[in-house]
């Protein structure tokens, strides 16, 4: 175990490196030149050469690339353009916000997912697999963006039951423990504060576990379907075994394996598709932060950001192979090669 780790661990570096090779020519080829962006339209061409030249950005871009490389591997992943701070302290200022939202759309993904492919598999070719599936693929076809537009019509703008943005109203704002709002309004025994962030939260996160939630329905539909073919299945319903033990302990479980992989992926994702989704609700969280610095040439800010998402979708993977031998007994894993 511990070697695969090691291995795994190892991985990751090559594809930083590789990730932030992307990221970082990317921003240099497509994003117009900060310069003029921070100096303002009436700075002069000696102020704009002044300030390229004190952030580097006269520099070949070869030796910009292995200076901000050098940084990284240090944890300096440099100073935003526009507010002087460093970016590590701006990323993880918006963190908590974007981990909560995405932890809170995973839940209802996997929840709602996992519940509608069981019921799917076991109906087959009923009317509850075909309402399934139908649920499945509207979820998948709908843009994100869209989505929260018309949540925020209907839940919002026309029942007035949910708030359309934010993250919790500025006056019942918890002191700051954890950063996630919910956790810290429990631990000051805020109850008030606890259900206005649990409001806000709600509809970005239907919004954003939308897609999520389709492609985990059809993962665990298909599971199941294999899973419930199999020979020992048929024994345990020939022995007399209840439908709900064969269904719930003997096929469920090891269905879930490769549900998982798919689990661990999508919430990596989601801190991707948060990008959209906290734009729509104005959620302050580290989406909205890197389309508003894209937007405005923040280099550092970006490529800090898209590195960081990197390395926690390799940490999520990682995790989901991990917790397949808690799943199936069975599985070993070893860097022995097979005699």
């Amino acid at each position: 175990m511990l070697k695969y780790v090691i291995k795994r661990v190892l991985m990751v570096i090559p594809v930083m490196i590789g990730v932030s090779i992307i990221v970082f020519a990317l921003m240099r080829v497509f994003s117009p030149d900060p310069a003029p962006i921070v100096l303002g339209q009436h700075a002069t061409i000696e102020t704009i050469e002044a300030w390229r030249d004190a952030n580097g950005l006269n520099d070949p871009v070869v030796t910009q690339y292995f200076k901000y490389l050098t940084g990284a591997f240090k944890g300096d992943l440099g100073t935003s353009y526009y507010t002087k701070t460093p970016v590590t302290e701006e990323i993880f200022a918006r963190f908590p916000a974007t981990i909560e939202l995405a932890i809170a759309a995973i839940v209802f993904a996997s929840i709602v997912g996992i519940l509608l492919g069981v019921v799917a598999a076991v109906k087959k070719n009923s009317i509850f697999d075909a309402a399934g599936s139908l649920f499945a693929l509207v979820g998948v076809s709908i843009p994100i963006f869209w989505l929260g537009i018309l949540l925020i019509m209907f839940f919002s703008g026309y029942l007035h039951l949910l708030p359309s943005g934010g993250r919790i109203d500025v006056l019942l704002k918890p002191a700051e423990v954890t950063g996630f709002y919910m956790i810290d309004a429990l631990l000051e025994g805020n109850w008030e504060a606890f259900g206005n962030a649990l409001q806000h939260i709600i509809l970005p996160a239907l919004a954003l576990g939308m897609y999520s939630m389709a492609i985990i329905t059809r993962m665990t539909r298909s599971s199941m379907l294999e899973t419930l073919g199999q020979d020992y299945i048929r024994t345990a319903r020939a022995k007399g075994i209840s439908e709900g033990k064969v269904i719930g302990k003997h096929a469920l479980r090891p269905s879930l394996i490769p549900v998982t992989t798919v689990i661990g992926l999508q919430f990596g994702s989601l801190l991707g598709g948060a990008l959209l989704t906290e734009s729509v609700f104005s959620w302050p969280g580290i989406g909205k932060f890197t389309v508003d610095c894209i937007l405005k040439s923040d280099f550092p800010v970006v490529q800090g950001i898209v590195l960081l998402v990197a390395v926690i979708f390799a940490t999520i993977n990682l995790v989901a192979d991990l917790a397949y031998a808690t799943l199936d007994p069975r599985i070993k894993y070893s860097s022995k090669k097979e005699r």
